[in-house]
C-alpha cells in the first residue's frame, strides 16, 4: 500500500503536521526505518515492540516492521509496567522502540525478565533522548528502495493487546489480508475519498488508530498525527491542516463539543464513532454543530474489525445499523450454550455473534487457548455484548452481559438509562451500573460528572427529580441512588472502567444516600 501510493500520485501530502512528508518522501522514511531494524536484527516473523506515544516516528516504525515481514506490537502507553512485563514475556519481542516517554517504564518491565529483548529510542526531531544510539541516526545512514521481502497475506502483520479491563491483556494476533480487508471495509463504510485528511489522534495501539493511518494511506489521503488528544489542540490541528475526516470515540467528541470551537472548523465533512455507544444528545449536539456531509457508527472490536454500521447517525442516532460489507451478524439468546441458531426475535435482548468466516477477522487468540473457547463456538465469535433488533432489522446495543443488571430478579440494561440521564441539563457525562444491595440483589445506581460550576448536591437532585417526573424510565429502570463524582474512569481509548465503579473505587462529590459531601435525600422509588 505505501509503495503502490507513492507510485500513483509521489507528490501528493501523505503526513500532515510538524513534519509533512509527501507519499514518495513517506515510502522513502519507512524503507530507511525498515532497514534500520534489519540491521538491529530483526528479522521476517520476529515481534517488535513500539511503546511509544503516537506520532509520525510511532506511524513510520509500524509500516517499516511491516516490510520486513515482521510482526509490530504496539502497547498501549497507559499499561502499568506489570502489563508492559505481561505483554513482553507474552510474545517475547526481539526488540523494543521506546520514546522519551516510555523508555524507564519499559526499562523496569525488562528488567523483571530472566531473557530482556534489546531497547532502542526514536530519538530525532519527534522525541531527542541524551542516553546512547536512536533508531532516528540508525535510519539516517540508510539507503532508499524497496526491500527484498515478500509478504504473503497469511502473514502475522501486528499483535494488539486488548486493554485488560478484566484480566491480563490478552494479545489479538491479524495477518495482513484481515487489516487490508478491514481496511477496505472502512473505506467503503465511512465514505472515504482522496481528498480527505484525517486527525490521527486516535492511538495506534488500538485498532481505530491503526485503521485511521492505513485507511488515508490507501486513498491516498493524509494523515495528521496528534501525540495525545488535547481538545484545545486538536481544534487548532483541524483549521490548520484542513482536517475533513473525525473517527473517534464518544468521550473526545463531548471534549471537542466543549471547546464551543466546532462551529468553526468549515473543513470538517465526516464523522465517525465507535467504542462506545454515543447518546442521542450527543449525536443531535455534533450534527447542529457540524453538519456533517456523513455521520456513520461503527461497531466492531479488535478481533473482527467491523460487526455493523449504522451509515446515518444524524437520522438514526443509538443505532448500530446493519452487518458490514464483509460480515454477518446473529443475536442469539444470552445462554452460554447457545449457538449461532438460536437467534431471538425482534426487540428481544440477545448477545451479538458474528461470523468467523469474515476477511477481517482473527483465527483466535495469542497463545490463550482458553479465551478462544470462550469467545469461539461452532464458527461464531460471541462478542459479550448485548444488543436488540429491531423491525426494521437494525441493532440497538445494550451493553455488556457483564454490565447487565439484575435488580429485584428482572435484567436491566445500563443503556436505555444512560441515554435518558444525558437528557438533563446539569450532567456532562454519566454511567449506570448495580451495585450490591440486601434488599434488590444489585441497587441501580447512576454516577454523574456534573458540568463546570455548578453545584454538585443541586446537579444530584435535579437528576433525581428528572427520573421521577420527565425520564420516562419505568420504576424498576429508575436509579435508585445518584452519585456525582468528578470524572468517569475511562481507558486509553474512553471506555467507561464500570468495575472501578461496582468495586467501590470512587470518591463521591454528592451521593442520595448521604455517604459523601451531601446532605440525605429521598432515594428515588
Amino acid at each position: 500500500m505505501v509503495a503502490w501510493g507513492a507510485e500513483r500520485h509521489p507528490q501528493r501530502r501523505a503526513i500532515g503536521g510538524d513534519r509533512p512528508m509527501t507519499f514518495r518522501q513517506w515510502d522513502a522514511y519507512t524503507n530507511q526505518l525498515a532497514r534500520a531494524l534489519t540491521a538491529l536484527g530483526v528479522r521476517r516473523s520476529d515481534r517488535v515492540a513500539l511503546h511509544m506515544a503516537n506520532g509520525t516516528a510511532l506511524a513510520g516504525c509500524y509500516l517499516a516492521v511491516q516490510k520486513l515481514g515482521a510482526v509490530a506490537v504496539p502497547l498501549s502507553t497507559r499499561f502499568a509496567a506489570a502489563d508492559v512485563e505481561h505483554c513482553l514475556r507474552d510474545c517475547a519481542p526481539v526488540l523494543v522502540v521506546t520514546d522519551a516517554g516510555t523508555s524507564h517504564g519499559c526499562d523496569r518491565a525488562r528488567d523483571a525478565l530472566r531473557d530482556p529483548p534489546a531497547r532502542i529510542a526514536v530519538g530525532g526531531p519527534d522525541d531527542t533522548e541524551s542516553d546512547g544510539v536512536t533508531l532516528a541516526s540508525v535510519a539516517a545512514g540508510q539507503p532508499d528502495g524497496r526491500l527484498p521481502v515478500t509478504v504473503a497475506g497469511h502473514d502475522l502483520s501486528v499483535l494488539l493487546y486488548t486493554s485488560g479491563t478484566t484480566g491480563r491483556p490478552k494479545g489479538v494476533p491479524r495477518t495482513h489480508a484481515a487489516e487490508h480487508a478491514a481496511t477496505v471495509a472502512h473505506v467503503l463504510q465511512s465514505g472515504l475519498r482522496a481528498e480527505d485528511v484525517t486527525l490521527g489522534v486516535m492511538p495506534l495501539f488500538h485498532t481505530m488508530g491503526l485503521r485511521s493511518l492505513l485507511a488515508s494511506l490507501l486513498v491516498g489521503g493524509t494523515w495528521v498525527p496528534q501525540r495525545r488528544f488535547d481538545a484545545d489542540e486538536s481544534t487548532e490541528l483541524v483549521a490548520r491542516e484542513g482536517v475533513t475526516t473525525l473517527y473517534l470515540v464518544p468521550t473526545v467528541f463531548w471534549s471537542l463539543l466543549g471547546t464551543g470551537r466546532l462551529p468553526e472548523l468549515t473543513s470538517l465533512r465526516r464523522l465517525g464513532y465507535a467504542g462506545a455507544p454515543m447518546t442521542p444528545d450527543l449525536a443531535g449536539r455534533l450534527v447542529a454543530a457540524v453538519r456533517p456531509e456523513t455521520f456513520v457508527n461503527h461497531y466492531g472490536s479488535t478481533e473482527i474489525f467491523t460487526f455493523t454500521v449504522e451509515p446515518d447517525a444524524a437520522a438514526r442516532p443509538g443505532s448500530a445499523g446493519r452487518a458490514g460489507l464483509f460480515s454477518r451478524v446473529r443475536i442469539v439468546a444470552d445462554d452460554p450454550e447457545a449457538g449461532p441458531d438460536d437467534v431471538v426475535g425482534p426487540g428481544e435482548p440477545g448477545q451479538v455473534i458474528a461470523s468467523m468466516d469474515s476477511p477481517e477477522a482473527f483465527s483466535g487468540y495469542w497463545r490463550r487457548p482458553e479465551a478462544d473457547r470462550a469467545a469461539i463456538r461452532r464458527g461464531w465469535y460471541h462478542t459479550g455484548d448485548l444488543a436488540v433488533r429491531d423491525e426494521r432489522g437494525d441493532l440497538w446495543y445494550q451493553g455488556r452481559v457483564d454490565d447487565m443488571i439484575i435488580t429485584g430478579g428482572e435484567n436491566v440494561y445500563p443503556a436505555e438509562i444512560e441515554a435518558a440521564l444525558c437528557a438533563v441539563p446539569a450532567v456532562s457525562d454519566t454511567v449506570v451500573v448495580g451495585l450490591p444491595d440486601e434488599r434488590w440483589g444489585q441497587s441501580v445506581t447512576a454516577f454523574v460528572v456534573v458540568r463546570p460550576g455548578l453545584d454538585p448536591a443541586q446537579a444530584v437532585r435535579e437528576v433525581q427529580r428528572f427520573v421521577r417526573t420527565a425520564s420516562g424510565l419505568p420504576s424498576l429502570k429508575r436509579p435508585k441512588r445518584v452519585i456525582a463524582v468528578e470524572r468517569l474512569p475511562r481507558s486509553a481509548v474512553g471506555k467507561i472502567l464500570r468495575r472501578r465503579l461496582t468495586d467501590g473505587d470512587f470518591t463521591p462529590l454528592a451521593d442520595t444516600t448521604g455517604r459523601g459531601t451531601t446532605e440525605h435525600t429521598e432515594g428515588t422509588r
